[in-house]
């Protein structure tokens, strides 16, 4: 029988990310509705009702994704464990470095669950406490780079390098935004791509769309993305940085 918090010798094949397993239950919020007129092309909004209890948090939940991915292994057979000692197990995960894997014997058990979904349905209230506070998405030290222009070569570049992360099993994580209108400022997890008629389709885990994958799309030809219209965003292109990928970024 494993211990809670233990490991054994497994496989060293790195896991893959899967949507249905690897993402959390609940959604980071939004202080507002947005609402879009396709006539004037304006973007208005209002406050939500009722009022978001966890928001701002997109940063928080993309690398704490990727550090249960990358640092913890479940044992659905295993008896789960109370609260405070699940506390303590959420703690090492979210301590853990964001950029790389640990060795397949130094991963954190987590009894009593099967995967990220279900352990994030059953223990909310804990990994919202645990992950980190909203400050940690406006507080990056990749967050610098957005002020500079960023070309279509260079998103060329980025497009190529996500490319080249998911051949290696690693979900990047990237930085969305507008500016200096910051019409948008967000954070995907991407996991999947494809290739359809000169663009790129790059399969995304969005924290604040929690129940399917979401698509970011790049136009080869344009050198540009591109996200869909949703629930908080018009639609249209934006930029991207990939970040949590090195000591600067």
């Amino acid at each position: 029988m494993l211990e809670a918090g233990s490991s054994c010798c497994e496989t060293t094949a790195p896991r893959q990310f899967e949507f249905a397993r690897d993402t959390f239950a609940f959604e980071n919020q939004t202080h507002w509705e947005y609402h879009f007129d396709d006539a004037t092309g304006r973007t208005t909004f209002s406050p939500r009702q009722p009022k978001a209890t966890y928001a701002h948090r997109c940063f928080v939940l993309t690398r704490v994704a990727r550090q249960f991915l990358y640092h913890a292994r479940f044992e659905p057979a295993a008896p789960p464990v109370d609260d405070d000692a699940c506390r303590q197990l959420i703690r090492r995960v979210v301590t853990r470095h964001p950029r790389q894997r640990c060795a397949p014997g130094e991963q954190i058990i987590i009894p009593g669950a099967a995967n990220l979904r279900e352990f994030s349905a059953a223990r909310a209230q804990l990994l919202k406490e645990e992950c980190g506070g909203a400050w940690r998405s406006f507080v990056l030290r990749s967050h610098w780079r957005m002020v500079f222009p960023i070309s279509r070569a260079l998103q060329s570049a980025t497009a190529e390098s996500l490319l080249g992360a998911l051949r290696r099993d690693i979900p990047p994580i990237v930085h969305i935004f507008k500016f200096p209108k910051v019409t948008i400022n967000h954070s995907l997890l991407v996991f999947g791509s494809a290739e359809k008629e000169g663009r790129v389709e790059f399969q995304a885990y969005d924290p604040n769309a929690p129940q399917a994958p979401s698509i970011l799309y790049f136009d080869r030809s344009a050198g540009t993305f591109s996200l869909p219209r949703n629930r908080y965003w018009a639609g249209g292109p934006l930029k991207v940085i990939e970040v949590f990928r090195s000591w600067w970024m």
